[in-house]
């Protein structure tokens, strides 16, 4: 159904859906990253609003992507935040059973791509939104749906900018996030980098008169393995992640044109992770020092116009524990568990922006992130029924 098809059903009966009905609707908008995401949001928001629904976007410097909050309840600062990515991974892969795009019940498995990450939780919390709409609220009850998590968690911080900004701060945010429905309190930082190494094109036979640039992205990849090699030494096995290190890792390399020729420019994309607590600029400092005590005055050495660049590309906070975090103990409460057990986990989240906003953060939804990225994705029913519940319990501590 279109929005203005919503709209015009709205004048009338207002529209409700299962968990299952809106999963298969969400599935259907294919957002990978490399397109817009503004359908879903557009059909998202229609539904929304005829329930009553305060709603505001903050979009890309395109305005092809777009953050929707929505607010019931009381106005002002408090309560709680359900946040979800309406963004996925593309889904060419040829391993798949059926249309990635079409959501496919199988046995207790529901298929297609975003059901595990994260289209589920989203699902149930939308499905929850008539008995929102209908309850007496004493605090803010909030739904987040972000741009672009896959590709760095670019979107939710112009969202919560606003939203803080706005002066409609949560106390609370709920990240759902695929966690077999048990409490995240922590998870590692992401940071995203591109090197860029310039040398002088030579004839290989005359290497005196250039510089390789591949030769000098190789000694720096070299040093990004010590530094790893270094932290997986230091580790610490107590703090539950696993690995228990700060990873560092090379994914991406572009260079040269001929066997014979010394390459003028190679460039290489490369990432670390690391744990809450440690420094997070640490490994950064450690590279810049490679490069500029070593590797580019052997460049120059020959080419004194040699330079290496680095360039930042995303950055994801890490979550890390609090103590006495209002999230873990509320969540807690609801799922009649006591705090202080949450689970730790190695991928990222938005859950450290909402954090480093002074927002109290916990990961928790359905399904599992070993089903992520991964053709013939999938999200179990009884995961969705067991994060109804959840999410309904949250709601019932939000009431009046």
């Amino acid at each position: 159904m279109t929005p203005s098809a919503l709209h015009r059903a709205a004048s009338g009966k207002r529209l409700s859906f299962t968990s299952q009905e809106l999963l298969e609707r969400l599935v259907a908008f294919p957002t990978v990253s490399s397109e817009s995401n503004l359908p879903l949001v557009d059909w998202v928001e229609a539904y929304l609003v005829q329930w009553g629904a305060r709603c505001r976007r903050t979009f890309s410097d395109d305005r092809s992507r777009a953050n929707l909050l929505a607010t019931f309840g009381p106005e002002g600062s408090g309560g709680v935040l359900l946040s979800g990515h309406t963004d996925v991974v593309p889904a060419g892969e040829p391993q798949w059973e059926s249309d990635p795009f079409q959501m496919e019940a199988r046995g207790s498995r529901l298929y297609g791509r975003g059901t595990a990450d994260m289209k589920g939780f989203l699902a149930v919390a939308l499905s929850l939104v008539p008995e929102v709409a209908k309850s007496t609220l004493d605090r803010p009850f909030q739904f987040a749906l972000s741009y672009d998590e896959e590709v760095g968690c670019v979107g939710a911080p112009r969202m919560i900018r606003d939203l803080v900004s706005a002066g409609i701060q949560p106390e609370i945010a709920i990240v759902g996030e695929p966690t077999d429905m048990e409490v995240v309190v922590a998870h590692k930082s992401v940071h995203l980098f591109r090197t860029t190494v310039r040398g002088v094109e030579a004839h290989s036979s005359q290497p005196h008169l250039g510089a390789g640039a591949i030769l000098g992205a190789g000694r720096l990849i070299e040093a990004i393995w010590r530094i790893g090699e270094e932290a997986r030494r230091e580790a610490d096995s107590s703090a539950g992640f696993e690995p228990p290190w700060t990873t560092v890792q090379v994914g991406l390399i572009e260079g040269g044109t001929a066997v014979n020729i010394l390459p003028a420019e190679c460039t290489f994309v490369w990432e670390y992770r690391s744990l809450p607590g440690e420094d997070q600029e640490r490994i950064p400092k450690r590279f810049e020092t490679e490069v500029r005590e070593r590797v580019l005055p052997a460049l120059r050495e020959f080419a004194p116009d040699a330079e290496i660049e680095t360039e930042p590309i995303s950055r994801v906070p890490p979550l890390a524990p609090e103590e006495g975090g209002a999230a873990e103990a509320f969540a807690c409460e609801v799922l009649g568990e006591a705090p202080g057990a949450g689970r730790v986990v190695a991928y990222g989240t938005e859950g450290g922006q909402f954090q480093e906003a002074g927002i109290s953060t916990v990961i928790c939804g359905p399904g599992s992130i070993d089903q992520a990225h991964r053709p013939n994705e999938f999200v179990e029913i009884e995961q969705l029924e067991r994060c109804e519940a959840f999410l309904r319990g949250v709601l019932g501590r939000v009431r009046g």
